[in-house]
């Protein structure tokens, strides 16, 4: 269950699955409307690293116009990571406001994630911002939606664009059974899901912390 950020942090993953295809809640596009779109971005905290992978595949429509996108950024002198899905330009928005919000509050991810996800609640312009974001440090993960929404996992893995639900079962089930490190969790189930999504590729971008 998701609650309104001004009461607390939520601690459950909470990713809406799409009827048809695999997009996910990042990338819903309104029907008519032919955007940049497609992605898989997962963040993987295990073991006492902290990791976030991301595919390099842009679509437009039907076609691929774009294979080694990066979609992840280091921030606030390389201490957190942020990566995005949707249209990159609404991305790389958030992005900008995102940093300020960093060197507003020093650094402090948890209250910069949270002024944030209330301002693109209540901003016009950003409630029209077709992205989300994942945001982490060593020791905390959040993902803000559209909605305003702002959600902790409770395992430290959370998985968004349209191969986030492969990702997402795949990173969980490698960190439940298996001894590999964060980084190589990450990177397997980032390639489990581009064998099965059709709009992610396996040309990643890792970043650890």
């Amino acid at each position: 269950m998701t609650l309104p950020v001004e009461p607390q942090i939520s601690r459950t993953v909470h990713l809406n699955r799409a009827p048809r295809g695999c997009d996910t809640l990042a990338t819903r596009t309104p029907p008519n409307r032919m955007t940049l779109h497609a992605t898989t971005v997962l963040a993987v905290r295990h073991g006492d690293r902290a990791v976030m992978a991301s595919d390099g595949q842009v679509t437009f429509g039907d076609t691929v116009v774009k294979q080694s996108a990066r979609k992840i950024r280091r921030l606030y002198n390389d201490r957190i990571l942020a990566g995005f899905a949707g249209s990159a330009a609404d991305s790389f928005a958030l992005f900008a406001r995102f940093e300020a919000k960093l060197e507003q509050y020093r650094g402090n991810l948890e209250r910069s994630a949270v002024e944030l996800a209330k301002d693109w609640r209540t901003d016009r312009i950003l409630r029209r911002l077709e992205a989300m974001l994942i945001v982490m440090d060593p020791k905390s993960t959040y993902l803000l939606s559209g909605n305003g929404d702002l959600i902790e996992p409770d395992d430290g893995i959370v998985a968004i664009g349209s191969g986030g639900a492969f990702a997402l079962a795949a990173a969980k089930a490698l960190a439940r059974n298996t001894t590999l490190d964060a980084r190589a969790i990450a990177e397997e189930a980032m390639r489990i899901a581009a064998a099965i999504c059709i709009y992610s590729n396996d040309t990643l971008t890792v970043e650890v912390l």
